[in-house]
């Protein structure tokens, strides 16, 4: 039973002033389409919804019924319109992502506090993964997209380079590579290295490099988070080895820039190819050159 939105209107109109005459003048329509949009509807119904005298309309029992029914039809309607309106609008909705621990801890807080003052109206539920199971979540959609490193793998996942992130070296100001403000990875491939856990992209990012270069040096601490491998490099423990993104700003350390080679990733946004993101996450990657570390 075909029965579109303008009948069911043309319907209530009639029947909220119980007049042909005033609904065509409410609807801008001519009395005779009014008169032929009830018609079509009573004819596709199989029921009478008007009784009709030279003096007044009045619903029948059925029309009473469908008033009911299509009164809370169109308040749905209209309610579903308005969120929807809204969400284009960003004034309302939710907000999943995921980002990168390094990433997270130092340039997203800015960043959120910025999209909160513009779209207080928006909820926002940030998951830290590393890159791994960032991934993952993104292929499932668990989450609108990533922020993360960009892979040499992409599959179905499509990469927005943000920026690109160095990496450098945490060393005591009274280390003698201190006076210098590059290094090269063969001679920190003579100090004790601190790096991060091996589950982590940058240190089978290391690894390689290293290896590439014909370098063994002692790689005998790892850890888990950054804090607590710069917390190791202030004690004195060895020089740190981290994204400079993830470099703490109020740490004693020097950071010394790493070259020959130089070492560094492409943070970018993670998206599955094909899919559109939501209002709000489009507003929220726009804003994401706020990312980009200052020089």
């Amino acid at each position: 039973m075909k029965i579109n939105l303008k009948l069911l209107g043309t319907f209530l109109a009639v029947a909220d002033h119980a007049s042909f005459r005033k609904a065509a003048e409410q609807s801008h329509l001519s009395l005779p389409a009014v008169s032929m949009q009830i018609k079509q509807l009573e004819e596709r119904l199989g029921v009478a919804l008007f009784h009709r005298t030279t003096r007044r309309v009045e619903l029948t029992r059925e029309g009473e019924q469908l008033m009911i029914s299509t009164r809370k039809a169109m308040a749905e309607i209209d309610g579903a319109l308005a969120q929807l309106q809204k969400a284009v609008q960003v004034q309302q909705g939710e907000l999943a992502f995921a980002c990168v621990p390094s990433v997270a801890s130092s340039r997203l807080p800015a960043l959120l506090v910025d999209f909160a003052r513009k779209y207080p109206g928006i909820s926002v539920r940030v998951r830290e993964l590393p890159l791994p199971e960032l991934l993952e979540a993104v292929r499932r959609r668990e989450v609108d997209f990533g922020i993360g490193p960009q892979t040499d793998k992409k599959g179905e996942l499509d990469f927005s380079p943000i920026f690109v992130d160095e990496y450098v070296a945490l060393v005591l100001p009274d280390n003698p590579a201190a006076s210098k403000p590059t290094i090269t990875l063969r001679e920190l491939s003579r100090l004790p290295l601190l790096t991060l856990s091996g589950a982590s992209q940058f240190h089978h990012q290391l690894l390689e490099v290293l290896k590439a270069q014909g370098l063994s040096p002692e790689l005998n601490y790892e850890f888990t988070h950054v804090s607590t491998q710069v917390a190791m490099a202030e004690a004195g423990l060895g020089v740190g080895i981290l994204p400079g993104v993830a470099v703490p700003p109020r740490t004693p350390l020097k950071t010394l820039r790493i070259v020959r080679p130089a070492m560094s990733r492409t943070i970018a946004v993670i998206t599955i190819r094909g899919h559109s993101l939501s209002p709000s996450a489009t507003r929220f990657v726009e804003m994401c050159d706020a990312l980009i570390p200052p020089r």
